[in-house]
């Protein structure tokens, strides 16, 4: 089936834009980009882009799906204090609180623009069910590109970590369901639609042997590498006390850093460790609404990017950031960043690239997604740019610079998830109600222990 896009103001990411352009694409695929009217084509599905702007799909690059259940919790509390205190309901959800948190946090997302998603899921609650398949089948059905990380956490308080001793597993139990994680799940298959990464939670939740095997195993299965890194000054004097280094040197050491690896937050780094991210290849995942909820800071993204460091986008997890959408970071990084370090630290169109291309890289697929350019995968998102944002001359600036313009359509891998601001490919009013309910199910099941 042929779609074309036109009369858009197309931004390719890639270095181009087309005011007035049109897009072509052939199944799953653009086949072509550029100005003026599109070519004719007999039968195809033809969308009147005018007064929109079109960007590939948002690319969120961290996430903690089954947080969605559990949001407004702990409202006032620093990193350490809102995990101590979350850790406890955390441990009694099970599949069916997964699977709704999910659902809801996916359809969030891709209402906001996000074609493609990863997860981090670290906690696995013995006799839940399966948590990690509820996920995945919320994300099929639903129709966004997924990527979620199988995560773990062995280095419970008796160990010296942060975790209670209950919610963290042994070694072997987490590479074995990891290594058949990767078995059942990963495609790496052109035009994927899932694909699997390995994900020990953090410095200061896991083992050295527990870092250094995932490492091994992701590597030996040809998957990505994920964690969670110097999100915090607390984690930096945990990581200094038990380690005696920074936690971007400990991570070099047990040789964590390479371009198969992205780290989520990197809001306190120095400046030998934002050379030696750059160095390695190793990518950031900027999550600016939820350093600011939990008060860890800003990240020095503008100097990350001026080192060449890949750097992408993350809402990170609805109970750290409320109801935050991903196409909302794009504004928020870029404030942000010009706050702490002016107002040429960060432009519209560098926080437009993150959300897509630099997420798309973390990720490791920018051979396929982040760009509109033939041969990319069809992951589209259309704008509304008239009307009051038609105040600002050029779209991107009324784009990134203000409220996020209305949604008119999402296309992953060219088939509609999103029309005029709505999810099609599953009710709305579904979706909603499946988060809610795995709300007010966590919270019931937490009763013995808040």
């Amino acid at each position: 089936m042929t779609t074309i896009i036109e009369n858009a103001h197309v931004v390719t990411v890639s270095g181009d834009e087309h005011p007035g352009g049109h897009l072509v694409i052939e199944g799953d695929r653009i086949t072509a980009v550029g100005a003026g009217p599109a070519p004719e084509a007999a039968g195809a599905d033809r969308i009147d882009g005018t007064g929109c702007l079109a960007t590939p799909g948002l690319v969120n690059a961290h996430h903690h799906l089954y947080q969605w259940a559990s949001q407004g919790l702990a409202t006032d509390n620093t990193l350490f204090e809102w995990l101590t205190t979350l850790y406890k309901p955390w441990s009694k959800m099970d599949a069916e609180v997964v699977a709704g948190a999910a659902s809801a946090g996916l359809g969030w997302l891709a209402m906001s623009g996000c074609a493609t998603s990863s997860d981090h899921h670290y906690l696995f609650p013995r006799g839940r069910g399966d948590l990690f398949a509820a996920e995945i089948e919320a994300a099929a059905e639903l129709g966004i590109r997924f990527q979620p990380c199988r995560g773990s956490m062995d280095r419970g308080e008796s160990q010296g970590g942060l975790p209670p001793d209950e919610v963290v597993e042994d070694l072997d139990t987490i590479l074995t369901e990891t290594a058949a994680a990767i078995d059942r799940y990963h495609d790496p298959s052109p035009g994927s639609m899932l694909r699997i990464s390995v994900a020990p939670c953090s410095p200061f939740s896991v083992t050295r042997d527990l870092l250094v095997r995932s490492a091994e195993l992701a590597r030996e299965k040809g998957v990505r590498l994920h964690t969670h890194l110097a999100e915090t000054l607390d984690e930096e004097e945990h990581t200094s006390e038990q380690f005696g280094m920074t936690p971007a040197e400990y991570m070099d050491s047990i040789g964590w850093l390479g371009p198969d690896v992205w780290l989520a937050h990197c809001v306190h780094l120095h400046d030998t460790d934002i050379k030696r991210l750059a160095e390695t290849g190793t990518g950031t995942a900027h999550c600016p609404s939820s350093n600011a909820r939990l008060g860890a800071g800003i990240a020095r993204v503008s100097h990350l990017l001026e080192a060449g460091a890949t750097v992408g986008m993350g809402v990170d997890g609805s109970a750290s950031a409320e109801f935050v959408p991903l196409a909302g970071e794009i504004r928020q990084a870029l404030y942000m960043q010009r706050a702490r370090y002016g107002p040429d630290a960060l432009t519209a169109r560098q926080a437009l690239e993150m959300a897509t291309l630099g997420g798309a890289r973390c990720l490791g697929r920018d051979d396929e997604i982040g760009t509109l350019e033939p041969g990319k995968l069809a992951d589209v998102a259309l704008w509304r740019v008239d009307g009051f944002h038609a105040a600002v001359d050029d779209p991107v600036v009324a784009f990134a610079f203000g409220g996020t313009p209305p949604l008119e359509r999402l296309l992953v891998g060219g088939r509609t998830i999103v029309a005029a601001g709505t999810l099609v490919s599953v009710p709305q009013d579904v979706i909603g109600r499946r988060g809610a309910d795995a709300h007010r199910r966590l919270m019931r099941l937490a009763e013995e222990v808040l």
